[in-house]
């Protein structure tokens, strides 16, 4: 078998189209717009950095480093951008970090240290709103909230509640789109503050012109605080409800049991009206009387045959408080369990986009990572898209690796013909540009 080498042809000319998909929404000069000034003699703008950061991901990197070790060689000789150096990056996103702050919380002497970037929340929102990715549909603008752990050695990090060290992010999410993030470190877990977290969330969303209709959410959310907080900035809420001795009490009150069946098993489900924190609200001193919601719950006999202590009967619990009355009981518990595709979000940004390999030894410089890596699975949704229109064998719900396989990996270099730069591919693609 004869070889004959070629150093000027890349292996990702896919994404080229990528680029040029970018420039098309002026997502470069917005870079350069609203961050801040680069000094003169600098050699890169936002748009060339952050085009080299987003490329690891297009091309299958994993981290960083990824631009010397395995991509230099097709980005350095590219008339659409100028390659990088990972330590010019790393240095540039370091300059955007704010410092992180430090609560206390008014029960209890641990201290939780929050990193939040208003400046780059506030450029997400506007590339997304630039996109077309958030636009009125006619359709309730539904935001679900959760938080995860990314388990990292990183030398600030703290340890979790699953006894290792990491960090525990907050994440507002629409569709299927990153919407804000949170840092915080491992020791303040989902509920600690959270409505404060909420109400930073829910002020930068009107901010920029998000009207968020309906807000979604687990057991996390379930305390007096965080309701106050979102019944002020939505029409309606499902948030998964903690068992207590008061709600156990209220269930055995209910008679019109529907039976349903779930996964194949029997099951019985009801509503019933239930004010909730009462003891919480006398602690805080809150005066206002507090509001009666519904509650869906959901029972399913225990295989064990183990009593509830509360209720008498060998079932176990669940339920949904919601102030929603006009949706059957099925609907709400079908509404809410369709929240559990942000672990599939969340999955996503782990191992496609950089959230499982952080590179900064700072909460706050890990912050602006997670931002920028967050705002590069917004634009794939996007580019996967509007090219799975123009084609063939591309899906809008793949992954990124299904696209890098099918569109990126294509063999192309470019030539200069006639003081002119032409993309020649190497193969058929059927893209129209």
């Amino acid at each position: 078998m004869k070889v004959i080498n070629s150093k000027q042809i890349s292996p990702f000319g896919g994404l080229n189209f990528v680029i040029k998909a970018l420039d098309n929404l002026s997502i470069g000069s917005i870079l350069n717009n609203e961050l801040p000034d680069l000094p003169k003699q600098s050699q890169f703008g936002w748009r060339d950095i952050l085009y080299n950061f987003w490329s690891i991901y297009f091309c299958g990197g994993d981290c960083i480093e990824d631009l010397s070790d395995n991509l230099k060689h097709t980005l350095k000789d590219n008339p659409l951008l100028r390659s990088c150096s990972p330590d010019s990056l790393l240095k540039r996103m370091k300059e955007l970090s704010v410092p992180s702050k430090e609560f206390g919380t008014p029960r209890g002497n641990s201290s939780h240290q929050f990193s939040f970037n208003d400046r780059l929340n506030e450029l997400n929102i506007k590339l997304l709103n630039t996109a077309g990715l958030i636009k009125d549909s006619g359709h309730p603008v539904v935001l679900d909230y959760d938080n995860t752990l990314i388990f990292t050695e990183k030398s600030d990090a703290k340890k979790t509640y699953k006894k290792a060290f990491g960090y525990a992010p907050g994440v507002g999410i629409i569709e299927d789109k990153v919407v804000y993030v949170e840092n915080r470190n491992g020791n303040s877990d989902a509920q600690t503050l959270q409505q404060d977290t909420l109400a930073r969330m829910f002020s930068l969303l009107k901010k920029q012109g998000v009207k968020v209709d309906v807000f979604r959410a687990d057991s996390a959310s379930y305390q007096l605080s965080t309701l106050l907080e979102v019944v002020e900035n939505v029409d309606k809420f499902y948030i998964k409800a903690r068992m207590n001795a008061q709600l156990y009490n209220t269930i055995n009150t209910i008679e019109n049991w529907e039976k349903v069946e779930i996964d194949g098993e029997e099951a019985y489900r009801a509503s019933i009206e239930f004010s909730p924190f009462k003891q919480a609200a006398s602690r805080l001193k809150y005066k206002k009387p507090l509001k009666n919601y519904r509650y869906v719950v959901t029972k399913i006999k225990r295989n064990d045959g183990q009593l509830n202590l509360f209720t008498g009967e060998d079932y176990t619990y669940s339920a949904i408080i919601t102030n929603d009355k006009g949706l059957s009981n099925d609907q709400v518990v079908f509404f809410y369990n369709q929240r559990g595709k942000i672990e599939r979000e969340f999955d996503a940004l782990k191992n496609d986009f950089g959230w499982g390999n952080l590179p900064f030894s700072k909460l706050e410089q890990n912050t602006v990572f997670l931002l920028f890596s967050a705002i590069c699975k917004n634009l794939y949704a996007h580019i996967i898209k509007e090219f799975s229109k123009r084609v063939k064998g591309l899906k809008a719900n793949f992954r990124i690796k299904k696209f890098i396989f099918r569109f990126i990996c294509t063999p192309a270099k470019w030539v200069k013909n006639a003081r002119s730069w032409k993309l020649r591919i190497y193969g058929s693609l059927a893209f129209e540009t």
